[in-house]
């Protein structure tokens, strides 16, 4: 109890820390129960039976604690623990099951007994007392159950004694379980006591009367399904006239609503009903309470189901049925109130007999209802009268009738009366049923009290005398019903006749004969009177009377076989001990029992016969007593004759057994009845006969039945049934007589388990058998009890086994109640084994062995006992709180297992070597190291050492056989190698130190094997990697076992660690590859089992699974783990709904199968099917997941690769599908928003984190709307031990190397490996958005810092920034959210470069918001009007004039000359912004409301006070005449160009010249004539007027786009402004832009006209790799104009054609200057005349064109691509000078960012040959807009997979041109195509970054 109690109270506090409440609190209640019960048994003042209740209470509580905690049953006997060791193995099964079906199911209660508690009546109108009436009701048979309970309210409708809870409780008792049905009623009538009619005035009359007021009823069924006591409220009926009064009840159950009605709408009766189940002596013990409160009993009409014997009761019920009255000379009919009394012989009334239910206590009179008005009342009232049997002779009962008056008197006339006598002259009482009495009249003043003078007359009409003419003629009747309900009186007069036999010798034989047919209670309530009237007729007239006598007695022994009278045995049986005194009867009994067995064989009927053989165990006692008695009497006369007498008997039972009948005959069952009854008999021959004389009856009488009998014959099982009990009997436990019966029984037993029949009884007979068979203290066996085992064993346990096997090995049968049946049979045999192999020894497995004479015999029973053995070991063989039995069978199977190694040894090594039995032996031996019940460390200290002290580690036991048996194997280890590797390894991964200091020599070994045979050990290894996955996913395994495998310390015990044996060998470079291979794997298998624990979070489980994975592919080229574990991953994507990531998951799959016929096996969840079909499915699968996770590009991909498919096989139904699923994608990608990822770095630093996360960074794609601090929230959730570090600098190695987890995060910003689509003007934001956060491998950061001095007055001059660039091993988004970082480069940004970054981003910020104003994408102002603020506002209070200050002194200039070119570009920078800010002034001006008029009055003077603090009159030549150079080298060409108005005033054209900005981004140098202008910034040659009327800038196209997302979706700023910790003024910006959706947008300055000639470039080509340049020396005609794309700021200043001022002519697009070269092919070229114009930016000329994606393969350049308008320069949207300048693919140096100085220009700018550098442009390859691309990165090769790889060519081919170039060639004037142009098909693209 206190080893529990100390165990519990550790588990207790754990349910506290798991939050399980409330099993918590039960077990504190149940744990201090038991603290009490504990201190009542050690202070030891208990009675015996109440130390008995006190243990049982204990035990109870210690079972239900430990089943609720999950610990073991422990098996107890009279509630005290049992030793396994001293019990029987089968015994020890026995308890166990025993107690475990006690827990499972409990037997269902025979009895019941509903518990009612009236609480109160609710009602509106009372103020009069009530009497409430209860009783159970069968509305089958429309009678009631019980007797009535009563309860009295006061006029509150309150019980009247509240105090008296047993006058408000009560049980109705001893319901059977066929009571518990639908239509069994608690029935409630509801009596008001007082005035007759319910409305009449108080005063009218003083008499109070019973009256009706209502009825409730409810089903008993409802109340089934309440477990605890339920309040009810019952709704109260009341008739709609009286007359139905009687049978309300019976008309709401039949719901006859006409006839009833509620009595009030808030009338109810409040009331408790439970139902409790069990004998009444266990309801006292379990609700205790209820009875020490007081609760009244209320009993049963009639007896209980089962008739105790000593039960007393005398109860007398009788119901007032109706009565016919007539008028009596009134008018209106009587109103009649019947007064019952009880009165004794002597006419006195009995006082307290008159009861109208249990609850009250009972009255001396008994007033019934009354009826208003009626002539024929019917009341239906019950009362009982409990009177004393030795009262009932002699006593009446009489009913007076009364008239109640309505008047003011309200008196009650006496007007008749009836009664009725309740025992008859010979001793009857009144028979049961209704009674018609005779009313006799009287007048009011007759006096009644001497009773003398009605007793004599006629009290019934059945009765009447033939000549009472006068009464016969009376109208006036009375009925009632009577039902006796006794235990010592009896209505039945056969019964009386027979206790009278004396006085009526002559009906002795009558009554013998009616005997049998009196109802068997009244037979049981005389059991004694009737037995001694027997045997007493026998005594006096053995001759005449001995066969009636005989038959009777047989009939009463047979009626006690009932389950209604069985408990009257004991009372038969104490009879024949202390009262039977037939000393003579013995002779007759034996003369009568041989007569009718001698007729057996001849009687056509066997029915008397078979009741006479049921009978004879109780017939053998009365011979036996008998003739005790009779020797008592005599001093043992006669003894050899009765030895005779009995001899003969036993001589004509053997001869009708022998019979043998065909089939099942009557003899056969006659036999079968005999054999049952035969070991009942074993105790009485004992008492007269030795043992052996005994024990030879019945061997002899067994012998005798027929030997040959068929299988379905009944007398088999019967006979089985026999030896059962013999087994079980008194004779069988004495040694003597079981060395004569156990050769039978084995016989028996043979033969059925041989023939498989019969096996619960085989296994019961077996179990009883062996339980017997236990050894002396000291543990020595005696000699009979081993030669008892010994024959055991030669007899059985050969057949045992194979039985045991049989039944494992059948299917399980389906219902619950067989599979119960086939479990207890499996377990009663194996306990049988158990016991069996535990009783041998050394001797008995000796002569087992020596007894098979050939090899083949042997090796069959080896091979059965090792494979029952391995059944026994099964996790389901036994339920798992079972420990005790499965450590017993544990401990048998190692000691037989030592036992037969030996004979393994002996005979099947070498030359005998047998392979099945050895395999057998190993596999055993596994399977029995790795049970769950013998893994020591999972259980709790105390248990632990219990079982180490008890068994020792039977794992070590078991490992040291098996390291034992391999040694002795030699050269035939090779043939377990590789096979054994698997299990062997099972067994290392237990965590028990000697256990796998024994087996790791083993695989030394096998290596050692495998290279002697192979030469290499790669079955080794590959069976070993295979293993370990699957073992370490089974949760096995530790960081010990790796140490284990890998260190170089030598481990415990005398065998040093696998590695140190390995480097002694010669092989052992291979050796250690493996061991370090094998590490690594588990490594990463430890880290993967444990983020699959219950309860770990979802990114923790995939960067595991991930790391797994890759480990698969690239270290071990394990294809089927590789794909096993892209499931486990793609399974977890889903589940956390990443379903880009769940995309590229599933295509490393996908990209392993080809497009082929090649059938496919069945594999994980897919159908077997071919490599076709399940390539379709996977890539069906992948565009669905694409779409989900809006990755809509790529998705396009594979659905032209499958329309590809779908084509080539002509399936043109899919293949329409197809095409529309790749217009849905493209429409999702036009119409949708996305959102915009942000990027972490996070580093984990610490030993502490799992392997795969160790000291690494990693980046990570965040959430939708997930910002860095909730990122960070949600990191230290995942990792809740993590310290999260407060700074961003690299870690030193104290922090690596620290015991602990460190998380380091902050935000990066991604640099796009695609620029050329940024780039492009006219390509939606939608569309970009999507190549800015796809496809990127690297990751930047920024972080300032001063260098040197800080300069309080300008910190500009030291403000370096320290740039880390990270290049991940696989490109975001991928198979993973996050990758781990590959490459670090970190570079430093001086402050000038810095400064011009500065600049060159809020330019950008100023020119997307001027042209989002202008294009009306900007809902309000305010964005642009916080924007020009906070630049104008800074610069007048020292922002620019702080770079002057910084920059342009000549001290720096002198300091740093290499700085020249920068300083010429940051005041290039300066003056743009100057100009910028202007022209957003203007567009500000044109949108300003009117109550910020005077902030933009403020903005103007203060942008006037900035210009004169910048020095700036007009713009120097630089900024008006520069054309804008591009970014990557190349011109490009426009496409969606519409001319515009070039004014912010949009309603007017204008003619006036503006001067575009350098571009920010030029890949050259500033030519030398430009950068002299930088250095002497004087020339200003435009007047001011025309500086600031600017037209849109070339520079930007994705900022004067009117395609720009949403704020939320593409902001233009750089995401590390968004996340980063430390944020730099420069990257902030606003996210309040808002935009309008692509469908609202203006479309005309986005889309020109195709078909515009006017906007048709020529078809030559300027340029090579160096840029146009503003060059002074050039002639105007020389100068590239390029034509204005869509709005923008700093556009291209144009020359010709002029533009009018006058606002009505339209503005066309400039021409283009024509070639000077005079080879080029478009020499036939003429200028075109301009076209129509949009007069409004919100129309458009034509509906705008999206060219076909299917047709923009390439960006690159080819020969025939048209003159590129400067608004290709730089398609960025990022405010961030990083986000264009490294993403371009090249890392840029620290000085000015670029790759190198370009040469200079060329002798032909403007034109380039056509053929001679195709080559090279086409190796210039972009990914086209819709491609998921794989980066050409020579860090991991992949192979590509047949179906997606590119078939390999000489030359790169050439891809097809973009649409505008196959169009513009189309334009040609020669009308021939190019020749040159391919067809615009897309080339496969492998789509995974694996």
């Amino acid at each position: 109890m206190t080893s529990t109690l100390r165990e519990w109270g550790a588990m207790w506090k754990q349910l506290y820390v798991k939050n399980e409440g409330d099993l918590f609190h039960r077990l504190w209640h149940v744990m201090n129960e038991i603290l009490d019960l504990r201190r009542q048994v050690l202070v030891g003042h208990l009675t015996h039976d109440r130390m008995k209740d006190v243990k049982q209470h204990i035990t109870a509580r210690l079972d239900w604690g430990n089943e609720q905690l999950c610990l073991d049953l422990v098996p107890r006997r009279e509630f005290s623990m049992v030793d396994p060791d001293e019990i029987s193995v089968t015994e020890l099964y026995r308890l166990m099951e025993h107690r475990h079906r006690k827990k499972e199911t409990a037997t269902p209660a025979s009895t019941h007994h509903l518990f009612v508690h009236v609480k109160s009546l609710m009602s509106a109108n009372l103020g009069e007392e009530l009497e409430v009436f209860f009783h159970i009701y069968d509305g089958r048979e429309n009678r009631p159950l019980s007797e009535r309970f009563f309860v009295r309210l006061n006029k509150n409708g309150l019980p009247k004694w509240p105090e008296k809870t047993e006058r408000q409780c009560t049980l109705f008792v001893d319901l059977g379980s066929s009571d518990l049905r639908k239509d069994v009623y608690i029935v409630v009538h509801i009596i008001r006591i007082g005035r007759m009619g319910a409305g009449e005035k108080k005063n009218t009359c003083s008499v109070q009367y019973r009256r009706p007021f209502g009825c409730a009823v409810v089903s008993i069924a409802d109340l089934l399904t309440a477990d605890s006591k339920d309040d009810h409220l019952l709704k109260v009926y009341a008739c709609n006239t009286e007359i139905e009064w009687y049978q309300i009840h019976e008309n709401i159950i039949r719901k006859a609503n006409s006839r009833y009605n509620l009595s009030g709408s808030n009338t109810g009766l409040a009331v408790a009903l439970q139902l409790l189940h069990g004998d009444i002596d266990q309801l006292r013990r379990e609700y205790m309470g209820l009875f020490t409160r007081g609760v009244c009993i209320t009993k049963k009409l009639g007896f209980s189901d089962i008739i105790m014997p000593g039960e007393m009761r005398n109860d007398l019920y009788m119901t007032l049925e109706k009565g016919e009255f007539e008028k009596g000379g009134k008018s209106v009919a009587r109103n009649v109130e019947i007064t019952v009394y009880v009165l004794d012989a002597d006419g006195q009334i009995l006082k307290g007999y008159v009861a109208a239910g249990s609850g009250e206590p009972g009255a001396d009179e008994y007033h019934s209802l009354v009826l208003y008005h009626n002539n024929s009342p019917r009341w239906a009232e019950q009362i009982k009268l409990p009177i004393p049997v030795d009262m009932f002779r002699g006593s009446h009962v009489r009913f007076e009738f009364r008239h109640c008056s309505t008047k003011d008197k309200g008196e009650k006339k006496l007007f008749g009366y009836s009664f009725v006598p309740l025992m008859q002259e010979d001793g009857r009482t009144l028979p049961d049923g209704t009674h018609e009495l005779i009313i006799h009249k009287c007048e009011e003043n007759a006096s009644l009290a001497d009773c003398s003078r009605y007793l004599k007359l006629p009290y019934s009409k059945a009765n009447l005398p033939t000549n009472s003419l006068t009464l016969k003629g009376n109208k006036e009747s009375f009925w009632i019903t009577s039902f006796l309900c006794s235990t010592k009186l009896t209505q039945n007069g056969d019964m009386l006749d027979l206790l009278k036999w004396r006085a009526h010798p002559e009906r002795i034989n009558d009554s013998l004969s009616k005997l049998k047919e009196i109802d068997g209670s009244e037979i049981v309530k005389f059991l004694q009177d009737t037995l001694d009237t027997l045997f007493g007729i026998l005594d006096e007239s053995s001759q005449r009377y001995s066969l009636k006598v005989f038959d009777s007695l047989v009939h009463i022994i047979n009626l006690l076989q009932d389950s209604k009278f069985q408990h009257f045995k004991p009372v038969m049986d104490t009879y024949i001990e202390s009262h039977f005194a037939g000393a003579l009867s013995y002779r007759d009994l034996i003369k009568v029992l041989k007569w009718y067995v001698d007729r057996i064989v001849e009687a056509e009927h066997q029915d008397h016969i078979q009741q006479v053989l049921k009978a004879s165990d109780y017939i053998f006692k009365y011979i036996i007593q008998s003739r005790r008695l009779f020797s008592l009497a005599t001093g043992g006369q006669n003894e050899e004759e009765f030895r005779a007498c009995i001899l003969e008997l036993f001589m004509s039972i053997r001869f009708f057994l022998s019979q043998e009948s065909k089939g099942i005959s009557p003899v056969t069952q006659t036999q079968a009845v005999f054999l049952r009854t035969f070991p009942a008999i074993y105790s009485e021959l004992l008492k007269f006969f030795t043992v052996r004389d005994v024990a030879g009856f019945v061997r002899e009488t067994l012998a005798s039945l027929p030997t040959v009998v068929q299988a379905d014959s009944p007398l088999e099982a019967v006979k089985l049934q026999c030896i059962s009990k013999t087994v079980e009997s008194q004779l069988y436990i004495n040694p003597e007589s079981r060395c004569i019966l156990l050769p039978v029984v084995l016989r028996v037993l043979h033969t059925c388990l041989q023939e498989q029949r019969d096996l619960v009884m085989c296994a019961r007979i077996f179990t009883s058998m062996l339980s017997l068979i236990k050894k002396e203290e000291n543990g020595t066996v005696e000699p009979a009890v081993s030669e008892e085992v010994e024959l055991i064993v030669e007899s059985l346990l050969e057949v045992l086994l194979r039985t045991i096997l049989e039944i494992s090995n059948r299917p399980q049968p389906a219902g619950p109640a067989m599979r119960l049946q086939f479990q207890d049979v499996t377990g009663e045999f194996v306990a049988c084994l158990l016991a069996l192999l535990r009783h041998m020894s050394d001797k008995h497995y000796q002569k087992l062995l020596q007894a098979y004479s050939s090899k083949d015999d042997l090796r069959d029973f080896l091979l059965h006992v090792f494979t029952v053995f391995r059944i026994l070991i099964r996790p389901e063989m036994f339920p798992k709180d079972w420990t005790v039995m499965r450590l017993v069978t544990n401990n048998v199977i190692i000691t037989t297992v030592l036992y037969l190694s030996d004979a393994l040894r002996k005979n099947f090594l070498n030359d005998k070597f047998d392979y099945k039995v050895w395999d057998s032996y190993f596999y055993l031996s596994v399977i029995f190291i790795n049970q769950p019940c013998l893994q020591l460390e999972s259980f709790s200290p105390s248990k632990r050492k219990k079982i180490l002290e008890k068994y020792g580690d039977m794992r070590v036991m078991m490992g040291c056989e098996i390291f034992s048996m391999w040694q002795n194997l030699g050269e035939h280890k090779l043939n377990f190698i590789p096979a054994m590797i698997g299990p062997f390894l099972e067994v290392t991964l237990v965590p028990q130190p000697d256990l796998r200091n024994v087996m790791i020599p083993i695989f030394h070994d096998m290596m050692d094997w495998e290279q002697r045979r192979s030469g290499n050990f790669k079955q080794v290894e590959a069976k070993l990697i295979d293993k370990l996955d699957s073992l370490m996913s089974e949760g096995k395994g530790d960081e010990t076992y790796r140490e284990l495998f890998n260190s170089i310390i030598p481990l415990f015990g005398p065998y040093p660690s696998l590695l140190k044996k390995i480097e002694r060998e010669t092989w052992r470079e291979s050796g250690i590859s493996l061991i370090a291979t094998v590490t690594r794997l588990m490594e990463r298998l430890l880290d993967y089992r444990d983020c699959m624990k219950l309860g770990e979070v979802d990114g923790k489980k995939i960067g595991c699974t991930v790391s797994l994975l890759n480990f698969y592919k690239t270290e071990l080229n394990k294809e089927e783990m590789y794909i096993r574990y892209i499931h486990k991953l793609y399974d977890l994507h889903l589940k956390a709904q990443n379903y880009t990531e769940a995309s590229y998951t599933l295509l490393l799959y996908d990209e392993l199968l080809e497009w082929s016929d090649r059938p496919l096996r069945e594999f994980l969840n897919y159908p077997m099917q071919s490599e076709w079909q399940r390539k379709e499915y996977l890539h069906l699968t992948i565009i669905q997941n694409f779409d989900r996770g809006k990755c809509w590009e790529n998705g396009i991909i594979l659905c032209r690769e499958l329309a590809d498919q779908y084509e080539s096989y002509y399936d043109y139904r899919n293949l329409s599908k197809m095409r529309m699923m790749e217009a849905s994608l493209y429409d999702k990608i036009m119409d949708q928003q996305r959102l915009e990822p942000e990027f972490f770095r996070v580093g984990f630093y610490g030993k502490k984190f799992p392997f795969f996360l160790r000291n690494k960074e990693f980046v990570c794609r965040g959430h939708d709307y997930e910002r860095l601090e909730a990122f960070q929230q949600r990191m230290l959730n995942e990792f809740p031990h993590a310290i999260a570090m407060q700074h961003v600098n690299q870690p030193d190695q104290t922090i690596y190397q620290a015991d602990a987890q460190y998380l380091q995060i902050y935000a990066v910003t991604p640099i796009p490996e695609s620029q050329d689509v940024l780039q492009r003007d006219g390509v939606p934001d939608n569309i970009k958005s999507f190549y800015k956060f796809n496809h990127i491998w690297k990751f930047r950061y920024d972080r300032p810092f001063h260098k040197g001095t800080k300069d309080k007055e300008n910190e500009f001059k030291s403000l370096w920034v320290e740039r880390t660039t990270l290049t991940l091993v696989q490109s975001l988004p991928g198979i993973s959210r996050w990758f781990e970082v590959e490459k670090r480069e970190l570079v430093e940004v001086s402050p000038l470069e810095n400064a011009i970054e500065v600049i060159e981003n809020k330019n950008l910020q100023l020119r997307t918001l001027i042209t989002q104003c202008q294009s009306r994408q900007m809902q309000n102002i305010n964005p642009l009007t916080m924007c020009l603020n906070g630049v104008i506002d800074a610069a007048v209070n020292g922002g620019l004039a702080r770079y002057q200050e910084a920059f342009f002194v000549k001290d720096y200039i002198m300091n740093h000359p290499e700085d020249g070119d920068k300083i010429g570009r940051l005041r290039e920078l300066m003056f743009e912004q100057a100009h910028i800010l202007e022209y957003g002034l203007a567009v500000h001006e044109k949108y300003v409301p009117q109550d910020m008029r005077p902030l933009h009055k403020k903005l103007v003077d203060q942008f006037h006070l900035m210009k004169s603090s910048l020095g700036i009159q007009e713009f120097p030549a630089y900024v008006r005449a520069s054309p804008v150079p591009f970014t990557n080298g190349s011109p490009r060409t426009y496409r969606n160009s519409v001319p515009s108005i070039i004014s912010p005033d949009a309603g007017r054209g204008v003619a006036r010249r503006s001067y575009p900005a350098v571009n920010r981004y030029s890949s050259s140098s500033l030519s030398s004539q430009a950068s002299n202008e930088v250095s002497n910034i004087t020339g200003q040659s435009e007047s001011s007027d025309e500086v600031f009327n600017m037209q849109p800038s070339p520079s930007t196209s994705s900022l004067s786009s009117n395609h720009s997302a949403s704020p939320n979706v593409t902001s233009s700023a750089p995401s590390s402004a968004r996340g980063s910790p430390q944020m730099a003024e420069k990257h902030k910006h606003s996210r309040e832009n808002a935009c309008l959706s692509p469908r609202e947008r203006p479309v005309s300055a986005i889309f020109s006209n195709p078909l515009d000639p006017a906007q048709r470039a020529p078809a030559h080509q300027i340029g090579d790799t160096t840029l146009p340049r503003s060059d002074p020396n050039l002639s105007a005609p020389d100068k590239v104009r390029p034509t204005p794309s869509s709005w923008s700021l700093d556009s291209v200043k144009e020359r010709a054609p002029s533009f009018s001022d006058n606002v009505s002519k339209p503005i066309c697009p400039p021409i283009p200057p024509r070639p000077q070269h005079p080879a080029s092919s478009t020499k036939n070229t003429r200028p075109q005349s301009p076209g129509p114009m949009s007069r409004s930016p919100q129309k458009t000329a034509m509906p705008p064109f999206t060219p076909s994606p299917t047709e923009c393969q390439s960006t690159s350049l080819v020969s025939n691509s048209p003159v590129l308008s400067g608004s290709y320069s730089s398609g960025i949207s990022s405010l961030s000078r990083c986000s264009v300048s490294e993403a371009s693919g090249t890392e840029l140096p620290a000085g000015d960012h670029l790759p190198h100085p370009l040469p200079p220009p060329a002798p032909l700018p403007n034109s380039i040959s056509s053929s001679s550098d195709e080559p090279i442009r086409r190796e210039n390859k972009t990914p086209p807009p819709y491609s998921v691309y794989e980066r050409n990165n020579p860090r991991r090769p992949v192979p590509l997979p047949h179906s997606l790889s590119i078939p390999p060519q000489t030359d790169p081919p050439a891809l097809p041109p973009k649409p505008h170039q196959i169009r513009t060639g189309s334009m040609k004037l020669d009308g021939n195509a190019d020749p040159r142009v391919p067809r615009p098909r897309p080339l496969p693209r492998k789509v995974s970054q694996l």
